[in-house]
C-alpha cells in the first residue's frame, strides 16, 4: 500500500534569515509518475539563460533523496553569488532535505519514489558562505516541513492578514492598508 505522503503534490515555502545572507524557499513535492515528475523533467530539460536548474547533490555524483531539483530565483553573477548558488545554497538545501528524511518528516522508504522542486533565492549580494548554507539548510527543512504538515493553516493566513502583510521588502503602512 502507498504512503500517503504526496499522493498528488504538496507545496511549502520558508524565509530563515535576513539581509543578503537570507533564504527563501520554495518546494513543491510530489511521486515519480505524477504531475511533479512532468514538472521536474521538464524543467530539467529546458533551461534559460540565467536559470539552468540542476540535480541536488549532498557530495559529487551523490544526488540527496528525494532527488531535488534546484531552480535558482536569481541567476548567478559574481564570484562569490556562483560559489554561494553553485557552493553553500546547494549544500544547504541538500543538508536540509536529508534531515527532513532523516527526522521522519519525508519516510525513508518513500524517498525513492519522491521528487523535490525547490525554488531558491540567492541574493546576489551574498557575503558570507557559511550563513548562506545554515539559512538555506533551514529554510530547506522549513519548506519540507510546511508542505508535509499543510502548514500554514488557512486560520494561520487570516490571523497574519489582520496584522497586515510584511516582508523583507516592503511593508504597508497602516494608511496604505486602510480601505
Amino acid at each position: 500500500m502507498p504512503s500517503p505522503i504526496a499522493p498528488t503534490a504538496l507545496i511549502g515555502e520558508s524565509f530563515v534569515g535576513e539581509g543578503a545572507n537570507a533564504a527563501h524557499t520554495n518546494i513543491v513535492i510530489g511521486r515519480k509518475g505524477g504531475p511533479v515528475e512532468t514538472a521536474w523533467a521538464t524543467a530539467l530539460a529546458t533551461p534559460s539563460a540565467g536559470h539552468v536548474p540542476f540535480m541536488t547533490v549532498v557530495r559529487p555524483s551523490v544526488p540527496v533523496k528525494p532527488l531535488t531539483l534546484f531552480v535558482a530565483k536569481a541567476a548567478a553573477e559574481g564570484e562569490l553569488h556562483q560559489r554561494a548558488t553553485w557552493g553553500s545554497a546547494q549544500a544547504g538545501l541538500a543538508q536540509g532535505v536529508a534531515d527532513a528524511v532523516d527526522e521522519g518528516l519525508v519516510p525513508a522508504d518513500d524517498a525513492d519514489d519522491l521528487l523535490i522542486i525547490a525554488a531558491v533565492w540567492v541574493n546576489p549580494a551574498v557575503a558570507d558562505l557559511d550563513v548562506c548554507f545554515r539559512n538555506q539548510r533551514a529554510a530547506a527543512y522549513g519548506a519540507v516541513r510546511a508542505a508535509v504538515t499543510g502548514t500554514p493553516t488557512v486560520a494561520d493566513v487570516q490571523a497574519a492578514a489582520k496584522q497586515g502583510p510584511a516582508n523583507p521588502f516592503y511593508t504597508p503602512t497602516a494608511e496604505v492598508l486602510a480601505r
